[in-house]
């Protein structure tokens, strides 16, 4: 008799919404039968050899997960990273990512992305690894989150700029001296010309 597969299974086993081939063989579910259930549509395939169960409710980081899983050099920032951080009160209705300059601009189906580019120590000075639904990821920390809204402020808005550099400082997200190590490498004028006149 065939195993089934089911959110309860994954979640008595500690497994989450996205899972790995190797994952299901300790629950009785060789490959072969992995395939079966994608050709059934009881499973989806998301990337490479990653899967989900269609049946499976999404999550409030799912979004971010499915784009992390489809594009792994992917970082996730600007609104978003807010948004995991808790900063501020957008509710991004893309998924922010950044990925290096000269790499191709990826094509997903079915999920909004908002793609911004990063290059030399912008792709590594503060980003941190995480994981969204078990999928491996990266994002930018409190500080440069806060950093990038400046430098990117045509995207975001001077406003929602302002309102979670305010935040960030306030509920103790962020210090204004990890701010300004982040302004030496990664300069804005106008975080800097507001950290400077002390008007927050």
């Amino acid at each position: 008799m065939a195993v089934e597969l089911t959110q309860d299974i994954l979640h008595e086993a500690g497994i989450g919404n996205f899972f790995r081939p190797s994952q299901l063989e300790p629950l009785g579910i060789p490959y072969h039968r992995l395939r079966q259930l994608e050709a059934d549509e009881t499973v989806e395939r998301i990337g490479w050899g990653l899967y989900r169960l269609a049946e499976a409710e999404p999550t409030e980081r799912y979004s971010i997960a499915s784009v992390c899983a489809r594009v792994p050099n992917a970082i996730v920032c600007l609104v978003s990273a807010l948004q995991v951080h808790e900063i501020g009160t957008h509710m991004p209705r893309q998924v922010w990512i950044a990925i290096p300059h000269k790499a191709k601009a990826p094509v997903l189906k079915g999920i909004g992305v908002r793609l911004v580019r990063f290059s030399a120590a912008a792709l590594t000075y503060g980003v941190q690894e995480t994981s969204f639904e078990d999928v491996p990821a990266r994002i930018t920390s409190p500080a440069r989150t806060i950093v990038d809204c400046f430098r990117f402020q045509r995207l975001v808005g001077r406003e929602a700029a302002v309102e979670a550099l305010r935040e960030a400082i306030d509920g103790r997200k962020v210090t204004t001296a990890g701010l300004m190590r982040t302004l030496e490498v990664l300069p804005s004028r106008r975080l800097s010309a507001i950290m400077e006149a002390g008007v927050l």
